[in-house]
């Protein structure tokens, strides 16, 4: 399966990500062929949890104030509680997310990823997923939120949690494979 062979994926997280949700879209992304960067808020590395456990460090490929979403054939957005948290104060973060569906290109996210969407403003109109307690900010933010293992909008893809970790990674690497969606630059209003 070398589906994304040669394509770049940013995975943009940092500390406090959800370790699984980290590693499980990585190690796709890589069986698939494609070439998976961990882009954070600072270089170095960062720190994995196993829900509120510590877990692994992973090294930072590149900080998100270095790179540009062109260089990029889509994102992945990690999930853990305090990870998008950190992310979506963070205006770089919001602006390289925003990137993304300015060229249409795929982004999935999942648990506790789609806060940074709401935070960007790229879920009016969309139909997703994410953990429960997100609910009601993606309906304020304009999207229609749904209790589905994975769910696909037109080049966004998301899911609830480690669980739905299979049905996230193989519709990830479809999207992802299919390459840009018209459907994602509508999402931009600003």
């Amino acid at each position: 399966m070398a589906q994304l062979e040669g394509k770049r994926i940013a995975f943009l997280a940092t500390d406090g990500v959800e370790q699984v949700e980290l590693e499980e879209p990585w190690r796709a992304v890589e069986e698939a062929g494609g070439k998976p960067e961990l882009i954070s808020l600072k270089e170095g590395e960062i720190q994995g949890f196993d829900h509120l456990d510590k877990g692994r460090t992973f090294p930072v490929d590149a900080s998100v104030d270095h790179v540009d979403a062109g260089d990029y054939a889509a994102l992945v957005l990690p999930g853990g509680v305090a990870n998008p948290d950190f992310l979506r104060q963070d205006e770089n973060a919001v602006g390289f997310l925003r990137g993304f569906f300015e060229d249409g290109k795929p982004v999935a996210a999942i648990c506790h990823g789609p806060w940074l969407l709401v935070e960007a403003d790229m879920v009016r109109g969309r139909r997703l997923t994410s953990y429960p307690s997100l609910r009601t900010d993606i309906k304020n933010a304009g999207g229609e939120w749904v209790d589905e293992q994975v769910c696909v909008d037109g080049g966004l893809v998301t899911s609830r949690n480690p669980g739905d970790l299979p049905a996230f990674c193989s519709k990830l690497v479809e999207e992802i494979g299919e390459g840009r969606h018209e459907r994602q630059t509508e999402s931009i209003t600003s």
